[in-house]
């Protein structure tokens, strides 16, 4: 089982004055649960591996962070015969899948999983921090990027859907590099496992 970011890149193009009106904007965070059983250590991460999250290859993650992201868009012909995109603003909800018991679980397990969760929960949120910081450098690159020989706004869309691409591959990269060294025989994310399981 892993702990693992998945990212859903919603393509959004809307060309709203109003919407590009260029106020900050924060990202809306939610927490899903699932529900596991057991009074054990060893009982809770076995309903893990048989409730957790599924990934697209088939195995079940411990938790999940996963995205929705649209954006609001406003294009400008420059009068040169370009286009600029003169606003950029994205509308991103980051969303949190964590386990929870679901039963009342005795002391000494109740403060092992609650060590395993709040590490778990730290894990999942530096996965929101990356996806926040990719938004933010889709957003630099976005406003103002200017198009020649574009009086039609269509050429722009191309440019920039090109290097959406890109930075949505370099997250992904990062999300799995950020996986392998959590979860390495010496990382954070294997020493919880253990924990819980051998009531450390």
């Amino acid at each position: 089982m892993r702990a693992k970011a998945a990212l859903c890149l919603l393509a959004g193009s809307l060309v709203s004055p109003a919407a590009a009106a260029g106020a900050q904007w924060q990202a809306v965070e939610k927490v899903e649960t699932y529900a596991v059983s057991g009074t054990t250590g060893i009982e809770l991460y076995t309903s893990i591996g048989e409730r957790g999250p599924k990934l697209s290859n088939g195995s079940r993650a411990i938790a999940h962070t996963n995205f929705k992201l649209t954006w609001s868009r406003k294009y400008e012909p420059d009068g040169a015969g370009g286009c600029t995109l003169a606003a950029a603003r994205p509308n991103l909800t980051i969303i949190y899948t964590l386990p929870e018991p679901a039963q009342k679980l005795p002391a000494p397990v109740q403060r092992q999983w609650a060590a395993f969760i709040a590490g778990m929960r730290e894990h999942e949120k530096l996965h929101g921090v990356f996806i926040k910081e990719m938004v933010e450098a889709i957003e630099a690159y976005s406003v103002g990027l200017k198009v020649a020989d574009d009086p039609g706004c269509k050429k722009i869309r191309q440019v920039l859907t090109r290097r959406l691409g890109e930075l949505s591959q370099a997250q992904r990269q990062r999300s799995r590099d950020f996986d392998r060294a959590e979860m390495g025989e010496a990382g954070p994310i294997r020493r919880l496992i253990l924990a819980l399981v051998n009531g450390a």
